[in-house]
């Protein structure tokens, strides 16, 4: 078989399997969102939080909550590590110091898991997993909730009432999350994957000197930081470990967990606006742009160069061979169209062009399908620019779902979607013009600038893969891509929160024949379009300096 069928096989395989889990698993989120009733385990939690799952919320107590929630994540896990020398399981591992500390806390707690660290050279049992892995699943949980706020804010009339954030982070992490991450990691044990709790082991001679590694619940972080697209590894070569990702089935296993939630999101807010066709249309959007980037993906690294490629089959460097092209390139794309930021390769060395498409993945605000939660609110936000425009060429005031679109719901989206890319330029702007970031860089010229544009872009927009050339671990990179993960996850919600307030008061407006169908194939392609001609007038000019000039001189 050759590599190209196979990689259209998995692809294919792929599309079956999210297929399949996309209505059974959407309308049981939405049922775990509108249920009235609480497990006996959420009232204990309830309890121990003191908190009030029935109390309904307005978009500043719900913002509150997300927010206090967060900071105190952030500092408990700062803290944690900051004191790991004294913790037992610290497998002999010293306290991490105060920027790397800060730069992971911040990073964990913004569903990032952005890593300047080498995991299996730094991190101990308990930090790993009751610091690191609890907040892969919080870290999920907020954000599926900050959706099913706006979803709320769509759904209701009349009141600015959006529902109860510690019932929605509940719910989610105790109905959602778990129940299948127990399944997961089952499933990735049967495959080879370690979970286990021993300590560090030499493993044979290599080179006149032994190997040396640690084990961990390796398998139960791993289908966490797939499922709640959060993307940080055990080990520092993520899911390219065997520990991680032992075969090709298994491989294709965590795209599939990658992708399953954000997808079958759509259709829990088709079920809780009342139209699932509403539902499909946004779901024919983001499987548009997935499937044109897989392909593009493919494309490019199949793409031979001369006698060296053709004998590996395509661009073999940075790969592994148990994956293959065709399985790295769909893991590549799935990890930066969502905010994974997982990798199971070098995205360094990826051809130009698929570094590019790497990099404009993140740039389109990961919303094909996007993060857990983060993917669909971002594409909520996106379909209201569209109707705005669709507005403005036919003269009326637009409409979404029955709720009109005027100035100030447009001021806040607006500030959306600029928020992230403003972020990216300044800090990449500065990392180059001062004196010492750009030491950091591996590569010179147009490569070298493409590792510092990539880190900005991920930590931003809160993916956290990494172009792997770029050293990361020094106070100014720590620091700033840090600020970066913060502000470009939490400064959206204040906008995203505010909209679904504002939509949440009004009364719905009954649809005339003036009224765009939003449920339409026109209105797909109207919001495909949208979304990549703002994307490429906001990034255009930071995308020639890098990774189009790198592939046009290739």
């Amino acid at each position: 078989m050759s590599p190209v069928l196979a990689g259209v096989l998995q692809f294919l395989a792929l599309c079956v399997a999210l297929a399949l889990a996309y209505r059974p698993l959407g309308d049981y989120m939405a049922r775990v969102y509108s249920s009235e009733k609480h497990l006996r385990v959420e009232k204990w939690i309830y309890k121990g939080i003191g908190a009030n799952p029935d109390a309904e919320m307005r978009w500043t107590a719900y913002l509150r909550g997300v927010l206090a929630f967060s900071a105190v994540s952030v500092l408990f896990l700062y803290l944690l590590q900051r004191v790991q020398g004294s913790l037992p399981g610290s497998l002999g591992f010293t306290s991490i110091d105060p920027d790397q500390a800060f730069n992971t806390a911040a990073s964990f707690v913004a569903n990032t898991n952005w890593q300047s660290y080498y995991g299996e050279q730094a991190m101990g049992h308990v930090v790993q997993t009751g610091g690191l892995a609890v907040q892969n699943f919080v870290s999920a949980a907020v954000g599926i909730a900050v959706a099913v706020a706006l979803v709320r804010g769509f759904a209701r009339s009349h009141t600015g009432e959006l529902g109860n954030f510690w019932s929605d982070l509940v719910r989610g992490t105790v109905r959602i999350l778990i129940p299948i991450s127990v399944v997961g990691a089952l499933v990735l044990v049967a495959c080879g994957a370690i979970q286990n709790f021993s300590g560090i082991h030499s493993v044979g001679q290599f080179m006149g000197g032994s190997q040396q590694w640690n084990g961990g619940a390796v398998a139960s972080q791993e289908v966490i930081k797939e499922l709640g697209t959060n993307g940080g590894g055990y080990f520092n070569a993520n899911s390219a470990h065997p520990f991680e990702n032992p075969n090709g089935f298994s491989n294709l296993f965590e795209v599939f967990l990658i992708l399953v939630i954000p997808f079958a999101l759509t259709r829990t807010f088709g079920k809780m606006v009342g139209s699932v066709k509403q539902g499909y249309a946004i779901l024919a959007t983001m499987a548009t742009i997935w499937v044109g980037f897989t392909a593009l993906m493919m494309w490019t690294e199949f793409a031979h160069h001369g006698p060296a490629f053709d004998l590996a089959g395509g661009a073999m460097e940075g790969k592994e061979t148990r994956f293959g092209i065709g399985g790295s390139a769909i893991f590549s794309v799935a990890t930066t169209l969502t905010s994974t930021g997982a990798v199971n390769s070098f995205h360094s060395s990826n051809t130009g062009l698929g570094g590019g498409l790497n990099l404009l993945g993140m740039q389109l605000g990961e919303i094909a399908p996007g993060g857990t939660g983060s993917g669909l609110y971002g594409m909520l936000i996106m379909a209201i620019i569209a109707v705005f425009i669709a507005g403005l060429m036919v003269g009326r005031t637009p409409e979404y779902l029955g709720k009109k679109i005027g100035t100030r719901e447009i001021k806040f989206a607006a500030c959306y979607i600029l928020i992230t890319p403003a972020l990216v330029l300044v800090f990449t702007s500065m990392s180059m013009a001062l004196p010492t970031p750009p030491n950091s860089m591996l590569n010179p010229g147009a490569h070298g600038f493409s590792e510092i544009l990539y880190a900005f872009t991920s930590g931003a927009n809160n993916n956290g893969s990494a172009f792997a050339g770029l050293s990361a671990d020094t106070n100014w990179f720590n620091t700033m891509i840090g600020l970066a993960m913060l502000l470009g996850r939490f400064l959206p919600m204040v906008f995203v929160l505010a909209l679904a307030g504002s939509l949440a008061e009004q009364r719905p407006v009954p649809a005339t024949a003036g009224t765009l169908r939003t449920n339409k194939p026109l209105f797909t392609g109207l919001l495909v379009g949208t979304l990549l001609i703002i994307t490429g007038l906001t990034y255009f000019p930071a995308l020639a300096l890098g990774p189009l000039a790198e592939g046009l001189a290739s």
